[in-house]
């Protein structure tokens, strides 16, 4: 399965540091981007799980068949918008990742950027909006 996102250029990325990134991803951090989910196209099928995140809100996660990696997912909060691993990129190395959110769970041995925006928890609507503007790839 494969899948494009229809953008001249991709919106910057963000790490999340919390608990369920590190266990989901197997990793340190996930690192992710909005994009509104009518610029998403997917060639092939996918697995979809959903739960009730600690929020209230339906969180619906999007898995490759063939080898489970979480490629995308929305959530009930956001309707329209779909959050993408930007892990799962052909050329992941070139995303810009300049915001890290829930940094009070990040493993010690993480040393973040000197210019990089942190939060403990969440970021707010305004962190998010100033990502979603700023581009990569």
């Amino acid at each position: 399965m494969r899948y494009a996102v229809d953008r001249s250029a991709l919106p910057a990325a963000y790490a999340c540091h919390c608990t369920d990134c590190q266990t989901w991803s197997g990793s340190a951090f996930s690192t992710q981007f909005f994009v509104p989910e009518a610029d998403l196209r997917v060639d092939g099928v996918v697995v979809e799980y959903a739960f009730v995140n600690p929020m209230g809100r339906v969180s619906t996660q999007r898995f490759c068949p063939t080898c489970h990696t979480r490629l995308y997912n929305g959530n009930a909060a956001r309707p329209g918008i779909v959050n993408i691993r930007a892990g799962t990129l052909d050329d992941s190395a070139r995303i810009d990742v300049p915001l890290h959110i829930w940094v009070r769970s990040k493993q010690p041995w993480v040393i973040l950027p000197v210019d990089a925006e942190v939060w403990e928890e969440a970021a707010p609507l305004a962190s998010l909006a100033r990502l979603a503007a700023r581009t990569s790839i």
